[in-house]
């Protein structure tokens, strides 16, 4: 039996701190903001994308992951996701890997395009002032992001997932503490 790490120390601030960073994010696509959670998931889950499922998640979210066990178990335990082996099927996907497809995840109908997936994104690193150009909703002109580590062909993939605008998939990029929102508004061409 593996051995759980904390959760939240205050499950309620903690929680409270970190919604208020996911929607700074959110409405503010592209500029990075810092989750201060003190807690440590289990490897390879990183702070930030730790303290993201357990504000959002819950017993009607179902997750796919690619972290392993002890990640699922720790998930299951503090927030009480159910963990599906469909990816179409996830509310949230969690990729500390290889990013899955985005063509992979479901988009939602054009009756609830709301019900598209949220793809909780590892990546190496967010760097502000730098890579990507990022326009649209929630930015005055344009911004630039830097993702370390992001995956090959995704900003393509990125303009295909636009094409279905009002349905689609939202990201959150996540990097140790930093979180950085991609919502499906936003266009994004390389640097």
């Amino acid at each position: 039996m593996t051995r759980l790490t904390p959760g939240f120390a205050d499950p309620v601030l903690d929680a409270q701190a970190s919604f208020r960073a996911i929607l700074e994010a959110m409405s503010r696509p592209g500029r990075i903001q810092r989750i201060d959670a003190r807690i440590t998931p289990p490897a390879p889950l990183c702070s930030a994308a730790g303290a993201t499922l357990l504000s959002l998640a819950d017993a009607d979210t179902p997750l796919w992951l690619d972290a392993g066990d002890a990640v699922a178990e720790w998930l299951r335990f503090h927030c009480g996701a159910p963990i599906t082996p469909d990816i179409g099927a996830a509310r949230f996907v969690v990729a500390c890997g290889a990013a899955p497809s985005l063509e992979a995840l479901d988009i939602g109908t054009d009756e609830d395009p709301q019900l598209g997936a949220t793809l909780v994104l590892q990546v190496a690193g967010l760097v502000a002032g730098d890579g990507w150009r990022l326009t649209g909703p929630g930015i005055q002109h344009e911004h630039r992001l830097g993702v370390l580590g992001a995956p090959a062909g995704f900003v393509a993939a990125w303009a295909r997932n636009q094409a279905f605008f009002p349905r689609g998939l939202d990201v959150l990029l996540c990097a140790g503490d930093s979180i950085a929102a991609l919502p499906r508004s936003v266009m994004i061409a390389e640097g």
